[in-house]
């Protein structure tokens, strides 16, 4: 029997009815995180350094970082983190950690008990010889969603859950990523275009850099975090994956990252998962990080857009050709954040740095 992606203490009457079709059964299956019931919100930070190159990354950057997630109490460490690495469009090489906790309150007490918030508060950017950028995510668990191909191989938030769901009904068709939010129950969600910055220098089309720019939050961002793991896939399935998916979901991560803005996309970037150690990307997995203005937005170009249309029309014949049994490990997860849950800080990043681009809308 297939079940709902929201949990039962989440649910509710609804005033904005479902997209799932009549009857409907799903292509294939897939699976949800389920939290503990106790666990009301989460965090994923992105804390990172930006440098004008690959080759100028001294990786003491990174290594600032990591010492704040291994230095910090054992009762306030994330539950979860790991290194991700993107070369973005303006060329800039972007080195980050994303870590997960299990709500708001532990996260500040590992950045007070850390020593993060002092270090990050005292950064000169007059004497910084690279950027730097911290990314706070703060949902309530009604506006956060997740899907899993593979039910054994958590990521993410997932790493914090208190079991893996059994096969969902809500997925596979459009609308189901708005179907699996406990808040578009009664809420259609709908976004905020505001263009509110702080900070003592604000970023300008022109401006290759800007000093300390806070970017206030947005009603109802939608969040995305996509990704791709094909590391223990069989040698058919590698190769069948390597040439006819991968590069599809290239070509539908650059449309954004290129042009978004004509779909409400502020920023995208395809990133790669690194050592932890190394910083190499040898680990054979990628996700895609994506800020839209509506979770709207996003499904217009997940339905409508052609480059999207490839990537998921391409999954069904790739799915099929194997007759469903992936070796491929796939998951996405999705916020739509209130402004308060949401956090953005830059220091001597260009403007074209994730939600800095938001300030040209």
């Amino acid at each position: 029997m297939l079940e709902s992606a929201i949990p039962e203490h989440y649910r509710k009457e609804r005033t904005c009815p479902v997209s799932t079709p009549p009857n409907y059964e799903p292509p294939f299956p897939s699976y949800c995180a389920r939290f503990p019931a106790k666990m009301e919100s989460l965090v994923l930070a992105i804390i990172g350094a930006q440098y004008a190159s690959s080759s100028s990354n001294d990786g003491a950057g990174i290594s600032t970082i990591k010492k704040f997630m291994t230095g910090a109490p054992d009762a306030v460490r994330p539950s979860f983190w790991e290194v991700a690495a993107v070369t973005d469009k303006k060329g800039a090489y972007n080195i980050a950690v994303l870590a997960y906790w299990p709500g708001a309150d532990i996260q500040k007490k590992w950045a007070e008990g850390s020593g993060f918030q002092t270090w990050w508060d005292a950064l000169d950017a007059e004497q910084e010889k690279h950027g730097w950028f911290v990314e706070v995510l703060s949902p309530s668990l009604e506006r956060f969603e997740t899907v899993f191909s593979n039910h054994s191989a958590p990521e993410g938030a997932a790493n914090m859950q208190e079991s893996i769901s059994g096969e969902m009904e809500e997925h596979g068709y459009w609308g189901s990523m708005r179907d699996r939010l406990a808040a578009a129950q009664a809420d259609k969600l709908v976004g905020g275009k505001r263009d509110i910055v702080d900070g003592e220098q604000k970023a300008e089309v022109g401006k290759t850099t800007a000093k300390r720019v806070r970017v206030s939050g947005k009603g109802n961002l939608c969040v995305i975090r996509s990704g791709q793991d094909w590391a223990s896939t069989l040698p058919d399935e590698r190769k069948l994956y390597l040439e006819t998916m991968h590069p599809v979901l290239i070509q539908g991560m650059n449309f954004l990252r290129d042009n978004g803005r004509e779909i409400g996309c502020y920023s995208m970037n395809l990133w790669d998962v690194v050592d932890t150690d190394t910083s190499k990307a040898d680990k054979e997995k990628t996700f895609g990080l994506g800020f839209f203005d509506d979770i709207a937005s996003l499904e217009f170009w997940s339905k409508s857009h052609q480059t999207h249309i490839n990537i998921f029309g391409g999954f069904l014949m790739y799915a099929k050709k194997l007759d469903f049994q992936l070796s491929l490990k796939l998951f996405h997860e999705v916020f739509v954040l209130q402004p308060d849950q949401q956090f953005f800080e830059y220091v001597n990043c260009h403007e074209g740095t994730s939600m800095l681009n938001s300030l040209g809308f």
